[in-house]
C-alpha cells in the first residue's frame, strides 16, 4: 500500500471517533446556555419580591383594620356567620390589639339596615322615621332601660349605653313604635336587634338619652331644655342625625334646617 493510500485509511478510521468526541464536548446550545443565565434572575426576582412583601405586611394589616370596608362582611357571609353585607361603617381610629401585628378598631352600624319601606321623617328631640323591621344596636353597649309602654312617649322606650367607639358611655334611646326585644342589663352588639320597629301612628324616634335614660338628652338645660313641644330641630337631634348619616341613614327632612338648643361638651361634632 502506497504511503499516500495508507494515510488515507488511517484517516477514514480515526475521523469516527473525532466526530463523536466532538459532539460529547462541544459547547451547549444556545437555549440551554439562555436558561442557565435566566435561573439567578428568576431566584433574585423571587427573593425581591418575598422581602418586598413581608415589608409590606405590617402596612396592609394597618390599613385593612382601619378602612371602612366591607368587603369581609360579604366573605363572611359566604360562610354562614350571621353578617349583613350591606352594613355601613363608622368609627374613628381606636385600634385593639387581639394578636401581634393585628388591630381591630370598635365600629358603629347601621342600626336600621333591615326596615322595610323606611322613611326618614323629621328630626326633633332625636330623629323620626316610618317603616317596619328590626332595630338593631349601633354598636357593643349595655341595656339600660326595655319597656312595651313609655307613657312620657305613648308607646316602647329601650336604652343602651355604648361600651365601645368615640361615643362609649353615652346614651342611646329607641321609642315609641317599638316592641323591644331585649331586658335590662342584657350585653348587645351591632348584630343584637334590641326592638321590633312596626308601622303605627307615631313611627319610631331614635336619639341621645339622658345618662338616666329617662327621656332625652334634648330636655336637659345643658342641652337647652327643649322637650315635645319643640322648636326643632334640635342641636342634639342634628347630632344623631349626622351620626347616622355617617353609617349610611337616608337624611331627615329638616336637615339643613336652623337648629335650636345646645350641644352639650361630651358630644363630639357630627356624631362622632
Amino acid at each position: 500500500m502506497s504511503r499516500t493510500l495508507a494515510r488515507n485509511h488511517e484517516q477514514s478510521q480515526r475521523s469516527p471517533a473525532r466526530r463523536g468526541a466532538a459532539s460529547r464536548h462541544g459547547k451547549p446550545s444556545s437555549a440551554a446556555s439562555a436558561l442557565r443565565r435566566r435561573v439567578p434572575l428568576v431566584v433574585g426576582v423571587a427573593v425581591a419580591a418575598l422581602a418586598l412583601l413581608l415589608s409590606a405586611w405590617p402596612a396592609a394589616a394597618h390599613l385593612v383594620a382601619r378602612a371602612p370596608d366591607m368587603a369581609w362582611v360579604d366573605r363572611a357571609d359566604a360562610l354562614g356567620l350571621q353578617l349583613a353585607g350591606s352594613l355601613a361603617v363608622y368609627g374613628k381610629p381606636q385600634p385593639q390589639v387581639v394578636s401581634e401585628g393585628l388591630a381591630v378598631v370598635p365600629r358603629y352600624y347601621n342600626p336600621l339596615r333591615d326596615v322595610s319601606d323606611l322613611v326618614p321623617e323629621r328630626i326633633d328631640q332625636g330623629v323620626d322615621f316610618s317603616g317596619s323591621g328590626p332595630v338593631y344596636a349601633l354598636g357593643d353597649g349595655v341595656v339600660t332601660n326595655a319597656t312595651a309602654y313609655n307613657p312620657g312617649w305613648e308607646g316602647g322606650w329601650i336604652t343602651y349605653q355604648l361600651t365601645n367607639g368615640p361615643d362609649a358611655g353615652l346614651m342611646v334611646y329607641v321609642a315609641e313604635d317599638v316592641t323591644p326585644t331585649v331586658q335590662v342589663g342584657e350585653q348587645v352588639t351591632p348584630l343584637t336587634v334590641v326592638g321590633d320597629m312596626f308601622e303605627g301612628d307615631e313611627g319610631i324616634e331614635t336619639g341621645w338619652a339622658q345618662p338616666t335614660g329617662v327621656t332625652a338628652e334634648s330636655q336637659l338645660p345643658v342641652a337647652g331644655g327643649i322637650a315635645a313641644s319643640g322648636p326643632f330641630p334640635t342641636m342634639i337631634g342634628l347630632n344623631f342625625e349626622e351620626l347616622l348619616q355617617s353609617l349610611g341613614v337616608p337624611a331627615a327632612s329638616n336637615r339643613y334646617q336652623t337648629a335650636y338648643g345646645l350641644l352639650p361638651a361630651n358630644y363630639l361634632p357630627d356624631g362622632g
